[in-house]
């Protein structure tokens, strides 16, 4: 078992309870260089709100940051306009898929900047 493998499968069992719970799910992704984040609506079948570092808006407010996409403070920025995106689109609450990650470093830092946003999960 690779290491995706290993992820998806620590995953599984969160998006299981999720969708259970028939609720919309904060999800993230991250690479080294760059970090993702939408709302899906309960069913999982469209994505409601997105963000990531490659957006221009993001890219911008990260400009003079070394390392740009891939550290912790490309993540807050990242979790402050998906809350901000949720809350125009009417989205309060919801829950996180932190996707089979460790809940540490970028997945933190997003999670805790979309808290403070005003997001409630």
């Amino acid at each position: 078992m690779d290491k995706k493998q290993a992820r998806l499968r620590r995953a599984r069992q969160t998006r299981l309870k999720i969708r259970e719970l028939r609720v919309n799910r904060l999800t993230v992704f991250r690479t080294n260089q760059h970090i993702y984040a939408s709302i899906i609506d309960a069913d999982g079948a469209r994505v409601l709100v997105s963000s990531s570092t490659n957006e221009a808006e993001v890219r911008s407010a990260l400009a003079g940051a070394a390392g740009k996409g891939g550290n912790a403070s490309a993540a807050t920025v990242v979790g402050k306009r998906i809350a901000e995106k949720a809350l125009a689109a009417g989205i309060q609450s919801v829950a996180f898929d932190r996707a089979g990650y460790r809940f540490h470093g970028r997945v933190k830092a997003l999670a805790e900047a979309a808290r403070e946003a005003g997001l409630k999960f």
